[in-house]
């Protein structure tokens, strides 16, 4: 394969998206898809094919994900193409999509990257301040 540049032919760079649609207007579907042309157009890669799951019921093993796995068997696949970790179904069943996708040697790429873990906030603990900032309360407050 050659290197990654916008000033030679890339070859290989084939990828497949796959988006989790349940109960979504065309218009939704169209953006959705727009974004994974507009990410794999900045990124150097060829959107090939866009699989879509409308079933939410479906398991692990829902038609359009079964044809993407087929897909990525091909040659000169690099990946997969999601918006988002979600796009895979809920979080078990995206945790073992993703475990299946990376079973074939493929890339699982995530146009938005999961959210780093928040920690929480007690309302009861100590209030920080800069240095130098004092609270002032007037005689009404």
């Amino acid at each position: 394969m050659e290197p990654l540049t916008e000033h030679r032919p890339v070859n290989g760079l084939v990828v497949y998206g796959f988006l989790r649609l349940v109960r979504v207007s065309q218009a939704r579907q169209d953006a959705l898809v727009g974004s994974l042309a507009e990410y794999c157009r900045s990124h150097e890669l060829q959107l090939s094919g866009v699989f879509t799951d409308r079933d939410a019921t479906a398991g692990p093993a829902s038609a359009a994900f079964t044809g993407l796995l087929d897909v990525l068997a091909l040659p000169d696949v690099y990946g997969v193409l999601a918006p988002a970790m979600s796009h895979l179904g809920p979080k078990a069943i995206a945790a073992e999509r993703g475990r299946r996708i990376e079973a074939t040697g493929s890339r699982l790429l995530l146009v938005r990257k999961p959210r780093a873990p928040h920690h929480a906030v007690s309302r009861s603990g100590p209030v920080r301040r800069h240095p130098g900032t004092t609270r002032v309360l007037d005689a009404e407050s």
